[in-house]
């Protein structure tokens, strides 16, 4: 894995979580997306200065960000870059349900090797890395607190599944009743994939669109925890999918994110 030191990743999440709430608290407006997503000030302001912070640690490394995409700027990649989703849960972020995060993940090879997820509403951070294990903490007045080791849990016989709190699907209804499921909880952004990484939750399947930047911090929090997320023939999400002929460049197809991994099954 690259020797970016994770700790200050989580630096430039925090950073970029104070500005998004800022504005959270003073009010914004909501403009539309070519693709018909939301998108406020929020997302640009905290952009602006991921990307300025991650120029000034490892100027080497391309950075692949959502609003700069949507705008057209996208860096060519190679083997190594990062994936940089500043505001993800912009829905939740205009309800005000607090469920949004900061998302700064590295791409090594195809695979998420680290991540940070930080939700500034809710004071949690989480983060990961290859080789190095999983963590979540508390953050009081922009302050990492303790950190606690986090696993994903031996799934009992009746899981817990999670799932999108703004994008739920009837597919993912149909793939969810080949398990005896105890509960089924909404959540937003990607917190679902530190829910299952800290074994609050078994299952997070999702049939839906997503982007790479969604996903790649969660699914590097969660590997790290000792889960999985793969597609629904059983091949792990892999990231930097570009110039394909039937798929956008950055484009997730639908997958299954696994705390067991003995819950995986071929779909």
């Amino acid at each position: 894995m690259s020797e970016t030191p994770l700790i200050l990743l989580t630096l430039i999440a925090l950073k970029a979580g104070a500005k998004i709430m800022d504005i959270y608290k003073a009010g914004f407006s909501v403009d539309t997306k070519s693709d018909a997503s939301p998108v406020t000030e929020a997302d640009g302001a905290a952009e602006a200065i991921i990307l300025a912070e991650l120029a000034k640690l490892a100027p080497e490394i391309p950075v692949v960000a959502e609003e700069a995409v949507s705008k057209g700027e996208v860096p060519e990649t190679d083997k190594v870059f990062y994936l940089v989703d500043p505001l993800d849960g912009t829905r939740e972020f205009i309800s005000r349900n607090g469920e949004f995060t900061v998302n700064i993940a590295l791409i090594e090879e195809g695979a998420p090797v680290a991540g940070v997820v930080y939700a500034p509403a809710l004071g949690e951070i989480f983060w990961g890395a290859q080789g190095k294990g999983a963590f979540r903490a508390t953050v009081q007045a922009g302050v990492i607190g303790t950190q606690q080791a986090i696993r994903v849990r031996q799934a009992p016989t009746a899981v817990t599944a999670i799932g999108s709190r703004s994008h739920g699907s009837e597919e993912t209804s149909a793939w969810l009743r080949q398990y005896v499921v105890n509960d089924f909880v909404a959540a937003g952004s990607s917190l679902k994939f530190c829910r299952v990484a800290e074994g609050t939750a078994d299952l997070y399947p999702r049939h839906g669109r997503t982007m790479e930047w969604d996903t790649a911090a969660g699914d590097a929090v969660l590997r790290a925890a000792g889960g999985l997320v793969t597609t629904l023939d059983g091949q792990p999400l892999t990231y930097g999918k570009r110039a394909r002929a039937d798929a956008t460049d950055f484009a997730n197809p639908y997958f299954i994110a696994y705390g067991d991994t003995g819950l995986k099954k071929i779909s």
